[in-house]
This record gives structure tokens, sequence and C-alpha cells, in this order.
């Protein structure tokens, strides 16, 4: 059984520079930092910046989600139209925005009725996959529930119930959004190894690392179970 993100990584030129922009814009406190990779808090998920030259690697032009409480939706359009050029779409009545970081990568930042302040975590992930049919059974064997299902669209929506993932054929999605290339991200899994062992014939490699069973799908992206 699959709950929470871990964490999600993003590949970028400079750390130093990746950590002051989600520092400025985001409010994200810094938890660790070297000169290859820095570690900041988004809620209760770890956003990773990281440097090119070590793998996994972090992805690259990913689209991802995170979550902020609804009382200070209008506070944060407002502080961020003054320096982005936002996009707002609505998802029922949830709205959400959305802008770009200095490494091309899509930031949505979406109103939810939760507790705490600024930014309180990670909820949606977007991969893209070459083969979605394919894309979409290893995901649903690693247990990952089909929650819309889009493939004449070129995209699939998947949920643990703390995280949606989204599959997407090559394309471009509101913002003119693409699913993230080798993306390296983490979720918390009530049995890691068993888990994986469930999609261990199809997957590239199934390893024991020390956060727990890292998986690398298909495509090239790195999923690593952790353990709650």
């Amino acid at each position: 059984m699959l709950s929470s993100p871990a964490w999600v990584t993003l590949e970028v030129k400079y750390p130093d520079r990746a950590t002051a922009f989600y520092e400025a814009f985001l409010e994200l406190d810094v938890r660790s930092e070297t000169p290859e990779e820095a570690v900041l808090a988004a809620g209760d998920t770890e956003l990773r910046l990281r440097a090119p030259g070590t793998v996994p690697r972090g992805g690259l032009h990913t689209h991802y989600a995170l979550t902020i409480p609804e009382r200070e939706y209008d506070h944060w359009y407002d502080r961020l139209d003054e320096r982005f050029d936002l996009v707002e779409h609505t998802f029922g009545d949830a709205r959400s925005l959305y802008f770009y970081d200095t490494e091309g990568n899509c930031v949505e930042l979406g109103e939810r009725a939760v507790d705490g302040d600024g930014v309180t975590g990670l909820f949606e992930l977007v991969l893209e996959v070459e083969d979605l049919p394919a894309a979409l059974e290893f995901y649903t064997a690693l247990g990952f529930e089909l929650v819309d299902d889009g493939r004449d669209e070129g995209r699939v929506r998947l949920s643990t119930g703390d995280l949606d993932l989204e599959l997407w054929s090559p394309r471009l999605g509101i913002a003119d959004a693409r699913g993230g290339v080798h993306v390296d991200f983490g979720v918390v899994a009530e049995d890691p190894k068993s888990t994986a062992r469930a999609v261990a014939d199809d997957a590239l490699a199934v390893t024991s690392v020390e956060e727990g069973v890292r998986i690398r799908d298909p495509d090239g992206h790195y999923l690593t179970l952790v353990s709650e």
C-alpha cells in the first residue's frame, strides 16, 4: 500500500541560485545544502535541487503541484503576480495558479482545506512516458489507483490518496507544462520490498538503497519506496 510523497528532485544547474529562488518566492526552509544538492521543506515533502552529475538525476521541465491553504490563495496570487505571468485554472471549486521556476519547471500552487501556513506539501507530480498504456499498467501494479482515464487525450491520473500521479505522453498541458523526464521521487509504502516485487519483471532495475527500495521504471524515472 502506497501513501504520501516523501520527495521530488529537480535537476538545476546551480543549486544555490535555485535555492534562493524557492526561498524568496515560496518561502521554503532549507534543510541541508551542499554545492551539489540542496534539500528544502515543502511542507511534509522534500524538494531536492540537484546539480547534474549524479544518478539518479533530478527531473527536467517537471510539472508538479504544491498545496496552500484556501485562506491564503488570494495572498499568494497577488504576491506572485507582481513577478510572474501567472496562469490560473479552476478544478471544480478549487483554484490553482501556475508559474515557472528558473529551470523551466512548471510550479502549481493549489488551494486546499488544510491547516498550517504557506506551502504544506506536494499533491501532484507529472511524468512524461513513451508508452502510456504500459506505464499505466506498471504504476497500477505498484498500487496507484486510476482516478481519471484520459488515454484518448494522452494522459491518465492515478492516486495513492495522498499523491496524484499524472502520466503524460509527450504533450503540453495547462500553462504549456510538460511532464518531467528522468524524475527522481519517493513515496511512502507499507511494505517497500513486497511492493517492488510486483513490478520487478518490468522494471529496468530494482535496488535496495539506504532510504528504501529504488525502482527504475521503463521510462527511466526513479521511484524509491520508503518505509512508513
